[in-house]
């Protein structure tokens, strides 16, 4: 796609998007949703390839069938209680699975991995985090059933974790990856929008790093990453800050919203929720770690091949970011 019409298009699509999570109507609160996902869809077809125009076609479906429960939703309260979807517990649960639906929240998740299957890496981000935004804050101000987001975390944590085994699809693996941090981030919502906020922008700063040596690698396979790996050190050293910080091992920066999100639960009497998040959060870290430490166990040579030579200063500071999250935490604590 030519750069201009992309660059229209992710306008558009972030302007649905800011429409959708400030309005106060419900009904141009859906209209917000669907020109962020009119604008979306452009930039997933890809003309050279028949995989992303397929997974295109599942998305858009999967989009569409939640959209269609968000309006029925909206139809069903104003029969009934003044045009109000929280007023209702039917119309509540109709209006949270569609944002379930829509951000890709277990149960409502079985399209994700195979939408992520072929799409390009840039579009995998976008989705994994800018598509997320306006249906956490619209699930913010309508689910008011802390035992339903409880069900939904657990659900999502153990299934990202579980599924996330024996992948051979990097694609695949951080379509789990964003379903476990979806269970996290409806638990860090559950506390407070500023500690949602805070764990989003960690996150998107690590999946940042993360697809970004993807793409610059063309990695799609197991196979390929562990080549990739093991012949330098440099990437060896990235790819493995990242990954073990995406499954929140301290003292990489990823721990530190976790932590803070635990701190929350506890404070707010979630026991029960927070042991049981701190538990199954140990299946990802499972395949997060198998992808940093197995390159280890390689009798490669390193050869001395410079790449990406103009991104290693970018690289490494965002390295050393994550490396100091431990102490950025005991800071914060300090002052707290």
């Amino acid at each position: 796609m030519n750069k201009f019409y992309k660059l229209l298009f992710l306008n558009i699509m972030t302007l649905g998007t800011l429409i959708a999570i400030s309005s106060s109507c419900w009904i141009t609160t859906w209209i917000g949703l669907e020109i962020n996902l009119l604008a979306i869809i452009p930039m997933m077809k890809n003309h050279s390839s028949i995989y992303p125009n397929e997974s295109t076609t599942k998305y858009f479906l999967a989009q569409a069938m939640a959209s269609g429960m968000f309006l029925m939703s909206l139809i069903y309260s104003l029969k009934i209680f003044n045009f109000s979807p929280t007023s209702d517990f039917s119309a509540s649960l109709l209006v949270t699975s569609a944002l379930l639906m829509k951000m890709g929240a277990a149960p409502f998740h079985a399209w994700l991995p195979e939408v992520f299957a072929g799409l390009n890496w840039d579009m995998i981000f976008i989705v994994m985090t800018w598509q997320k935004i306006a249906p956490m804050i619209l699930l913010d101000n309508t689910s008011k059933s802390p035992t339903l987001l409880s069900i939904i975390i657990i659900i999502s944590s153990l299934i990202g974790g579980l599924m996330g085994f024996n992948q051979i699809c990097l694609r695949k693996m951080m379509a789990f990856s964003s379903i476990n941090h979806t269970a996290w981030m409806i638990s860090s919502l559950m506390s407070s929008i500023k500690i949602w906020l805070f764990y989003f922008i960690i996150y998107t700063i690590i999946n940042l790093m993360i697809i970004s040596m993807f793409m610059m690698n063309k990695l799609y396979f197991m196979s390929q990453l562990y080549k990739t790996i093991s012949k330098n050190k440099k990437i060896k050293f990235i790819f493995m800050t990242n990954f073990l910080s995406l499954g929140g091992l301290p003292p990489f920066l990823g721990f530190l919203p976790k932590w803070i999100t635990i701190h929350f639960l506890v404070k707010n009497q979630f026991f029960m929720m927070a042991a049981l998040l701190s538990i199954l959060t140990l299946l990802s870290l499972y395949f997060y770690m198998r992808l940093s430490l197995s390159s280890f166990s390689f009798n490669t040579k390193e050869s001395f091949v410079k790449m990406l030579d103009k991104f290693n200063y970018f690289y490494f500071l965002v390295n050393i970011l994550s490396l100091m999250g431990l102490m950025i935490s005991t800071i914060i604590s300090d002052f707290t």
